[in-house]
Order: C-alpha cells, then structure tokens, then sequence
C-alpha cells in the first residue's frame, strides 16, 4: 500500500469514528454543549465536515458545489461548530457524507505532491501539497474524534471508537467506578502533598 492509500485510509477511518459518535443518542444529546466553550457532537460532525471541503477541494482549485453560510466572513463567530434549529441531525451527516465523497474525489485524482494553496493561511505557509493536506486532515479529524470521544463518554459512559474497542480495558462499570476512585485519590493525597 503507497503512503497515499495509508493517510486516505487513516482518514476514512477516522470519519467514519467521529460520524459513529452519533449513534443511538437522542436529539438533545446529539447537540447539547459539554464544556464551557459550547462543544457538542453535533457541531464537532458539522465543524469537521466544513472544514475538510475547504482543504480538498477550494485549496485545490475544486470547489464543492455546496453553500456553507456558517463560514462565510459575516457569519456568527463559531457557527460550525454547532447545528441551530433550522439544521437537522440529518442534513449534518449528509454534509459529512457530502464532503468525504467530494474529498475522495479530489485525494484520488491528485498525486501526493500535487500543489494547492490554502487562502486562510498566512503567505509564508500558503502553499501546500496533497500530503500535507492529507496529513493535516487524518490530525485535525483524529483531534476532534478524540473531543468527540470524550463528549460521549460524559453523555452515557460510552468509550473507545466502537463497542468493543479491543484499545480499551474491558471493565465492569463497578470496576471503572473503582479505577476512577483509585486515581482520584491518588490526585488528592499529590495534591495535599504540595
């Protein structure tokens, strides 16, 4: 497998991890924020499939054909990150769906070392290639799979990328009651330490 094939298989991947976070949870779960800056699944499914249309296709000179008002320059300040009344669950993962296929697209028909130019960036590091377009989104995807990971543990105990994840410690929830009381304790007797 070329170096090509690998970070586009990372990437899928990861899609398809974050879109699973959604799985089996109602409306309010889906969108409600979990930390003081208003992150939510929703909006993380919304932010990322935005963001990966951009790299793909308008840094390489192949705009998708999609509307995205929340990112135009008089847009609410942070608007991809989450989804308002008008936007439904629905119509979130389309656009996730919508922009890995048009991101496929643009990653098989280019070569790794095909040039593009990112307009957001600073003149100094504009320029890019495929692979590091590629490497920017399996890390970018991957940072908020890992937000994603954490929102949906808080919501129902859920952890790890899939129902069983072989990457995690398979507990009882009494055991990870216990594991959390071990370490807790371990941070309160280091802090009375200082």
């Amino acid at each position: 497998m070329d170096d090509k094939a690998i970070l586009h298989r990372y990437l899928r991947t990861r899609r398809a991890d974050l879109l699973g976070k959604l799985e089996g949870l109602d409306e309010y779960d889906a969108r409600r924020p979990l930390t003081p800056t208003g992150t939510n699944l929703l909006g993380l499914v919304k932010h990322v499939a935005s963001v990966e249309l951009g790299y793909f296709g308008e840094v390489f000179g192949r705009p998708a054909p999609r509307e995205l008002p929340w990112l135009d320059d008089d847009a609410e300040p942070d608007a991809d990150m989450w989804a308002t009344l008008k936007e439904t669950r629905e119509q979130v993962v389309e656009l996730h769906r919508f922009s890995a296929e048009h991101s496929d697209a643009t990653i098989e028909a280019l070569p790794l070392d095909a040039p593009g130019a990112v307009p957001w960036w600073p003149e100094e590091r504009r320029h890019v290639t495929l692979h590091q377009i590629l490497v920017h989104m399996c890390v970018e995807t991957a940072q908020h799979l890992g937000h994603a990971d954490i929102l949906r543990e808080l919501i129902d105990g859920s952890a790890g990328q899939r129902p069983g994840d072989p990457n995690l410690t398979t507990r009882s929830p009494e055991e990870w009651a216990a594991h959390r009381a071990r370490i807790d304790a371990a941070a309160r007797e280091a802090a009375d330490q200082k």
